[in-house]
């Protein structure tokens, strides 16, 4: 007969994101003059009883002081609690609701917020074990229940003596009093959960450290309501990606590990061993080389525009999914690219350098309004297509060129060629993505072409510009100004020197590919590529990748699904399915993309199957990769 399991669990920053007393104390302490005084103070106590630094009952007595807090805050406060509850919890609902007899929400907080919290997931009331409040006439707290066993020192522990349960006992906690629970020898094993706060004191005393709940129950082979062991999941995280990405993946229960600078193709090589999802932006090169110790890898982010640094057809042929941010810095290009044309044809970035030397040249030779000119774009893509409309609002005349047929936006004029545009226009500016055949689509023969005194800027691919041409047309006065973003070879870190040939050359703007670096850019992609990434792990969907084929799937209820990665050649749904068929196994729901090179099927299944049945469809010749969703 298998032995009981009991589960006792903390509330404060376990069951819940935070602390619920700093909660209240935002709210009681609303209107306080010295409220972020009060704050710190309340929040210092906490960390301080929770760490056994300071006899918990002093602890709770001092909080209690500093709220002046009345019944009337609960409300409130219950409300905020509901939505903070851990978000590894809520993906776990059903384990909760499954084992409500044999969970025990043990905390040294109140039952008044407590009890309405855990109801949520379906815990029972009379299994919550926790304070009381003590009210005065006006209903205010003024203490606390001096007789409840929980507002004592190792108050846990006499609970849990009292309670007598039968079977193996798991604690699951992030304080030093849940330890204490394990160090009397009244459980099997202490979980320090450190999802939402992690407190040295407390892990380095606890049998296992758990970073989401999905871990627990993974260890327990019990992780049956995610598609996933996400905790198994390993996010390396290059160049200082927003925090937001690095949030979001740590709350959908990654290990997720994150480097400042990019890496080399040795380091990175090296790093990417037990790595199932990347996230890189325009600096790491990831080659074919490093690809080939990505054994694990799964799906890559590249947190920008282009992905021209990454090698798309290896990671087709590992079956890796990539996934970039295609709209989501194009108003801070559009933005920087309108700032530079200004300037250059002002001539400020001259006149600036002077003044900051003690040179005072008031003149308006060589100084240009903008209203008027000609403006060149070069790409008529998402960039290229605002920057038109943006400026022609301000009185350019917009020419654009672009290999794909672009339908023209307001008064923009198409040129048949980029020799043509070059020819025409007083700016030109260069809008494309770094694909090989744009290599050096701008050398001495093109520059020659532009109008004497023309100006041109580069903010898209390094590449695209032949340094040394520019060099010379810049040097002869041919071209009169130019802002260059972008760079053939780039520093990898901000340590590194940047060297440059175009350094110290008259009105020329370089700038360290900042184009789409700005707050708002790098918080819109920090939360769009997260997305994409987590719906393909969660669901199989490819919406807005870069190299597979793009399926936008229906939520997977009741069913398995299957994901079958495959060299694109004939003959293979027609095996996936006779195999399935063969094992009298019933097909839900399919779905089948390809491109040139893979072939992506999504089958849904009734959730009967051998697991012989998983071996024969990883082994049809032409496989990939091959995975299942529960």
């Amino acid at each position: 007969m298998e032995t009981k399991r009991n589960y006792v669990i903390d509330f404060d920053s376990t069951f819940t994101q935070v602390e619920a007393l700093d909660v209240l104390g935002e709210i009681s302490l609303a209107d306080a003059k010295d409220k972020k005084a009060k704050l710190a103070e309340l929040k210092s106590l906490t960390d301080r009883g929770m760490e056994g630094k300071l006899a918990f009952r002093d602890s709770l007595r001092e909080r209690l002081d500093i709220l002046e807090a009345e019944e009337k805050h609960l409300d409130p406060l219950i409300e905020n609690l509901k939505t903070r509850i851990s978000k590894s919890f809520r993906r776990n609902e059903e384990f909760f609701r499954e084992n409500r007899d044999n969970i025990y929400i043990m905390s040294n907080g109140f039952k008044e917020f407590i009890i309405p919290i855990v109801a949520e997931l379906g815990i029972k009331a009379e299994h919550v074990f926790a304070n009381d409040f003590v009210f005065d006439e006006n209903r205010k707290i003024v203490g606390f229940n001096t007789e409840n066993v929980l507002s004592s020192n190792n108050g846990k522990v006499k609970q849990l003596q009292s309670l007598d349960l039968q079977g193996d006992v798991y604690v699951i906690g992030d304080g030093y009093t849940d330890y204490e629970i394990k160090a009397a020898g009244l459980a099997n094993k202490f979980y320090a959960f450190t999802e939402n706060v992690e407190r040295d004191k407390v892990t380095e005393k606890a049998d296992h450290i758990t970073p989401s709940f999905d871990e627990f129950l993974y260890l327990h082979k019990m992780n049956k309501a995610i598609s996933y062991p996400k905790n198994r999941i390993k996010v390396l995280l290059l160049e200082n990606v927003h925090a937001d990405a690095v949030k979001i993946m740590k709350e959908e229960g990654y290990n997720v590990q994150t480097v400042a600078g990019a890496l080399d193709e040795e380091e990175l090589s090296e790093q990417i061993k037990d790595v199932h999802v990347l996230g890189i932006r325009s600096k790491t090169q990831l080659t074919k080389k490093v690809l080939e110790n990505a054994n694990r890898l799964m799906a890559v982010g590249a947190f920008c525009i282009g992905t021209n640094q990454i090698d798309l057809e290896a990671c087709l042929d590992k079956g890796v999914a990539v996934f970039n941010a295609p709209y989501s810095n194009t108003r801070s290009v559009v933005e920087l690219a309108i700032g530079e044309i200004i300037f250059l044809m002002r001539n400020l970035p001259d006149r600036i350098s002077e003044m900051h030397k003690g040179i005072w040249n008031k003149s308006a030779t060589g100084s240009f309004e903008v209203r008027g000119k000609k403006l060149g774009i070069v790409g008529y893509g998402n960039i290229g297509a605002q920057l038109s409309v943006m400026a022609e609002s301000m009185g350019f005349d917009v020419y654009y060129y672009d290999l794909v047929e672009r339908l023209a936006l307001g008064n923009a004029t198409k040129c048949s060629s980029l020799d043509e545009l070059l020819q025409t226009v007083d700016i030109v500016t260069f809008h494309v993505d770094g694909r090989k055949e744009n290599k050096n689509i701008i050398g001495d023969r093109e520059l020659s072409l532009m109008k004497d005194g023309s100006y041109l800027l580069n903010l898209s691919r390094g590449s695209v510009i032949d340094i040394e041409a520019l060099h010379k047309h810049i040097s002869s006065g041919k071209i009169k100004g130019a802002g260059i973003d972008v760079f053939p070879k780039e520093p990898k870190t901000n340590q590194e020197e940047f060297v440059s040939k175009l350094k110290g050359l008259p009105n020329v703007i370089l700038t360290p590919h900042i184009g789409g670096s700005t707050e708002e850019a790098q918080e819109n992609i920090g939360n769009f590529v997260p997305g994409k990434i987590i719906e393909y792990i969660n669901t199989g969907g490819t919406t807005n990748s870069v190299n597979f084929p793009n399926l936008q799937l229906p939520r997977l209820e009741n069913a398995h699904r299957l994901i079958h990665i495959h060299h694109n050649k004939p003959g293979i749904i027609a095996h996936i399915n006779r195999i399935l068929a063969a094992n009298d196994i019933n097909v839900v729901g399919q779905h089948l993309k390809t491109n040139e090179t893979i072939g992506y099927v999504i089958t849904d299944i009734n959730k009967k199957y051998d697991n012989d049945v998983i071996k024969e469809l990883k082994g049809i010749e032409g496989t990939i990769r091959f995975r299942v969703l529960y």
